[in-house]
């Protein structure tokens, strides 16, 4: 009886396939994170090599995509580019998201004073937007990639945490937690075995969302010139670069970034939706 009322459908269960549209964009996440991964041996220059007597030429067969006003080919730029561009949402979710789940549980489970302390704690981080507190911490630290990551992190746990509390509640609910509860497992055992195996369906929707969005926000700062090193090949750094080329009506170095920008974050939020629709589906 116990067993039976152990465990939920998990991730492994929630029916493949889906829409054309969703279908694309896992194609799409795939064939990003394969060039993010393959960057360094598949592009074809040097991603930093400056050529200015070639500046702002179009594409051609040495440079299918064109090259920016420094002379650098765009399409290696592109794909380096994809490496860094993926690798600070995937920092931020990370943290936020184990950080998260970390806090959520502890509030939801043990209740009391300890959910009061961390429930006002995290709703205080809402009152600093993240972009801003980003802004704040580069300005103490410096360029780089480690202080947006963390200060969007910081800015992206309070949506975990709040989801986790909600969900570890309902399922402290359920006959199983009471069951465990009286062969008597203790509270950490029942959360890392069953608890959390439960709602991880649902985080890990919420974090692929996240990632769009993180990416985003990191792009916006790229562009501003408070992300990332002049130098580091990086999508929204690269908009920001080809700001000089649109101004003698070359755009492709500057659009081009922005179309990866549009299609990774479109890409995550469908695939994300698509899976939070299914855990839906699945607890009616």
């Amino acid at each position: 009886m116990t067993a039976v009322l152990t465990r939920r459908p998990g991730l492994a269960r929630i029916r493949a396939g889906g829409s054309p549209l969703h279908v694309l964009c896992l194609a799409l996440v795939a064939l990003i994170v394969a060039a993010a991964l393959l960057a360094p041996w598949v592009v074809p220059h040097d991603p930093n090599a400056v050529d200015l007597g070639g500046a702002l030429a179009g594409p051609s067969a040495e440079h299918p995509l064109g090259v920016d006003a420094a002379g650098r080919d765009t399409l290696s730029r592109l794909l380096l580019g994809a490496r860094t561009s993926l690798l600070g949402p995937l920092g931020v979710v990370a943290f936020s998201t184990i950080a998260g789940v970390a806090i959520g549980t502890a509030a939801a489970w043990r209740g009391g004073w300890l959910d009061s302390v961390l429930s006002r704690s995290t709703e205080l981080v809402f009152a600093f937007p993240g972009l801003l507190l980003a802004i704040l911490i580069i300005s103490v630290y410096g360029e780089g990639l480690l202080a947006p990551v963390l200060a969007l992190a910081i800015a992206y746990l309070p949506y975990v945490s709040r989801l986790t509390r909600a969900l570890v509640l309902a399922e402290r609910a359920r006959p199983y937690v009471s069951a465990h509860q009286v062969q008597g497992h203790s509270a950490l055992q029942i959360c890392l075995r069953h608890v959390l195996p439960n709602i991880a369906p649902v985080v890990l929707a919420q974090a692929t969302i996240n990632f769009g969005y993180a990416l985003m926000d990191l792009a916006g700062l790229s562009f501003l010139g408070l992300g990332v090193p002049p130098l580091t090949p990086d999508w929204g750094r690269m908009v920001f670069d080809g700001q000089t080329a649109i101004q003698h009506g070359y755009p492709l170095s500057a659009v081009l970034p922005c179309v990866f920008i549009v299609l990774t974050v479109v890409a995550f939020n469908v695939v994300g939706e698509r899976w939070a629709d299914q855990v839906a589906r699945r607890d009616r």
